[in-house]
């Protein structure tokens, strides 16, 4: 045995000392009638451990052999298994990926589960693993109602928070999709250095806002404290000066090491929790084993003796010796238990490392937007319905408006048949938007599905994917499109993934409201006049919608919602700044910007294009403002080329189905794109590609976007973006050559 594997060391130590009775000694005095649990209890708790710990210890062995691809595992952690008995499955929970324990105990409570199994086949891979088809190693499961978490770091704590403030919302409103019950709370773990992460602080701060302003978020966040992220040591005491006495916050602090006290913590933590609909915040220090993963040497960074003094704290060691004291088991049944228990986990990994594996690219892709639970959209509101919720504002509905104004109808007509809807983000509520496109919404419906969010877009798009978890349909709100930057990881990472990662078990459905895009001369810089969609490229599964016009917006924003309501789908839904207001397009007073709002039962299909003219001598193919101004040029254009032209408006700009866009283009053998994001990395770049790639006959395409820049102020605002005079010449050029 080498002593560089602490893994064997740990294991034969475990072994000898419990044969020898060398145990580390309490820290805590906490009997077993203060905790009112049984003996049997606590045997299945140390068997959890026990278990937990023999999957970590195999995992390292096939991960030698070629078996086994990930080796972050729980020991240390092994007390979390408490948590997993103490706290009902209907209770959601979001985990630490150190939870082994916890989701072994926690299988317990429903039969008929396969904890270890299910943990063999995900540590190997296979595609037989029931959560997440073997895409990833994860802890989760549907029916424990623990959703998938991969490498957790702090990422899910937002979305947790945001789980949290559905419970009491979901149940006030009667919202009959709801999952969870009305007296449920939240588990989320997070190890220690995990609470510096920007999107821990956001979760953290929304909770105690909220808390602040008289609301519930009924959770429970358990801070595993083991003192260490990877390398660099987490400082003495900043944990518990972090968070007791933190304003909102009830601090509990616990032994990890001992069962005991971690069974009077978490019931005094359960019991303030659902009592109080408030947050606890549970401080268990632990240790970490075997370093942060299987490839991590420790002693490049801790001495012997640090490393020695952990491992003597072993989780095991400490519930052996109380299981002892309290005559549960004696000296030789723990080890006959603990041997046994290595036996099983053999016999069951190396089962599961000889079960299927994913072999193709689409057997991997079929689960990106995967929805096990499709359900059907509720039916449309009859006009009197609607003709009470509008009032006098129905009549106006019959005349042309523009496009903030229909948004903000589609808007109203979406709550009033979708009741697990809601509308929230930053002035969203009384205020009714920086561009009052949510005006009045707050009125109809209330403070429960219209209201205002701090000014934290990770805690927004987070809350949203929380909301989702318990059956609401959220409508939440970037106010400008470079704020999304702030929180981007809350969609690519968490949100986009969850279908991925738990074969459709799981989704987050949600229309992602972004106003964006250039041409306002008003605002300058990177932030409020951006033009760039390329983060939104990137994301496998999501939607990404882009109306140029009013009438369009209503009938893609009703798709966007069905989507999600069905399908468990994400859309984005970038809504051009610049166009809310327009009302003409050739000259002043024309209004022929201006449309009636559509039939409610109007829809515009995921990926069909708006075709403007017949013509085949050029076709301009565009989105967005691109649209407006190349509709502005287009009569010069034909008049100088003395030639009709066709204009294609795309409308979806994800997924888009490029045969059919070829047939659209016809016989038309010049193509222009016109893109008013940024070249590099704009959708027109990727599509000038496809175009070229996939017809079948010669085509002369031309992409014409904006420059590689940031948008300047005032008159200069628009000098480096399409323009009706580019597009003029450009189109000229192409066609003539």
């Amino acid at each position: 045995m080498s002593i560089f594997n602490r893994a064997e060391v740990i294991d034969s130590n475990f072994t000898a000392r419990v044969k020898t009775g060398n145990f580390p000694s309490a820290s805590s005095i906490i009997s077993v009638s203060q905790t009112h649990i049984q003996s049997s209890e606590l045997i299945s708790l140390f068997e959890s451990q026990v278990l937990s710990r023999h999957m970590d210890l195999k995992a390292r062995l096939m991960k030698d052999e070629g078996k086994c691809f990930y080796t972050i595992g729980s020991s240390g952690h092994e007390g979390n298994a408490v948590f997993g008995k103490v706290f009902p499955f209907t209770d959601m929970a979001f985990l630490h990926y150190r939870s082994g324990a916890f989701f072994i105990e926690r299988s317990k409570q429903v039969p008929g589960t396969t904890p270890l199994y299910d943990l063999a086949l995900s540590f190997t891979a296979s595609s037989e693993d029931p959560i997440s088809g073997g895409r990833h190693k994860v802890i989760g499961s549907k029916e424990l109602n623990l959703p998938p978490q991969t490498s957790t770091i702090a990422s899910h704590i937002p979305k947790a928070v945001g789980a949290a403030l559905s419970i009491d919302r979901a149940r006030d409103l009667e919202i009959s999709e709801r999952i969870l019950g009305d007296n449920s709370i939240i588990i989320c773990s997070f190890g220690d250095a995990s609470i510096n992460h920007a999107a821990a602080l956001c979760g953290f701060n929304t909770s105690g806002w909220v808390v602040k302003k008289g609301g519930h978020v009924p959770i429970i966040f358990i801070c595993e404290d083991n003192g260490l992220g990877i390398s660099v040591p987490t400082p003495e005491d900043w944990i518990e000066k972090s968070f007791n006495g933190k304003s909102g916050f009830q601090y509990i602090s616990c032994d990890g090491l001992h069962l005991l006290d971690l069974v009077r913590a978490a019931k005094e933590a359960e019991s303030f929790c659902r009592k109080n609909r408030t947050p606890v915040f549970l401080h268990m220090k632990t240790v970490r084993l075997m370093g942060h993963a299987g490839s991590d040497i420790e002693a490049g960074y801790r001495t012997q003796q640090d490393i020695e003094t952990a491992e003597f704290n072993d989780p095991l060691l400490h519930s052996a010796r109380i299981l002892i004291e309290n005559d549960c088991l004696s000296t030789e049944e723990i080890v006959t238990l603990y041997e046994v228990a290595r036996a099983n986990v053999k016999h069951i990994c190396e089962a599961a490392a000889l079960r299927p594996k994913l072999k193709t690219s689409q057997r991997v892709m079929d689960s990106v937007t995967a929805n096990a639970e499709q359900r059907s959209a509720p039916s449309i509101p009859k006009q009197k319905e609607r003709k009470k919720l509008f009032g006098k504002e129905f009549d106006r509905m019959q005349k042309p408006q523009h496009m903030g104004k229909l948004i903000n109808y589609a808007l109203s007509d979406i709550m009033l048949r979708y009741p697990n809807t809601l509308v929230f983000g930053e002035d969203v509520a009384q205020k009714g938007g920086v561009y009052h496109v949510t005006a009045d919404l707050y009125n109809q419906y209330g403070i429960r599905r219209v209201f205002n969010s701090p000014l934290d877009e990770t805690s927004i798009i987070g809350s949203a994917v929380g909301f989702a978890h318990n059956g609401f349909i959220p409508i939440p709100e970037i106010q400008f499109l470079a704020y999304f930057h702030n929180a981007e990881d809350q969609l690519r990472g968490e949100a986009a993934t969850l279908p991925f990662f738990s074969q459709g078990k799981f989704t987050n459905p949600m229309v992602l409201r972004i106003p964006g895009l250039a041409y306002q001369k008003g605002f300058g810089g990177h932030f409020h006049n951006d033009n760039s969609l390329a983060v939104f490229r990137d994301i496998p599964g999501v939607i990404l919608a882009c109306p140029s016009n009013g009438l369009d917006a209503a009938c893609m924003l009703r798709t966007a919602v069905r989507e999600a309501h069905e399908n468990g789908r994400i859309t984005v839904f970038v809504e051009p700044i610049a166009l809310y207001m327009k009302k003409d397009l050739h000259m002043p007073k024309d209004a022929q910007w201006n449309f009636e709002y559509p039939d409610p039962k109007e829809e515009i299909p995921l990926g069909e294009f708006g075709v403007y003219g017949k013509g085949k001598s050029l076709t301009i193919i565009t989105y967005a403002n691109g649209l407006y101004l190349s509709l502005q040029a287009q009569k010069e254009i034909e008049k100088k080329l003395k030639k009709k032209i066709k204009i294609i408006d795309l409308r979806w700009l994800s997924d888009i189905n490029i045969p059919a866009l070829l047939k659209t283009i016809g016989i038309c053998e010049k193509v222009l794109i016109v893109d008013e994001c940024r070249k590099t990395g704009c959708h027109g770049e990727g599509l000038f590609a496809d175009l070229i790639r996939t017809s079948k006959k010669p085509l002369q395409i031309e992409l014409h976007a904006a420059e590689d820049s940031f948008i300047p102020l005032g008159e200069s605002a628009t000098i480096t973006l399409p323009s009706k005079e580019s597009i003029i010449q450009h189109a000229l050029e192409l066609v003539n050559g």
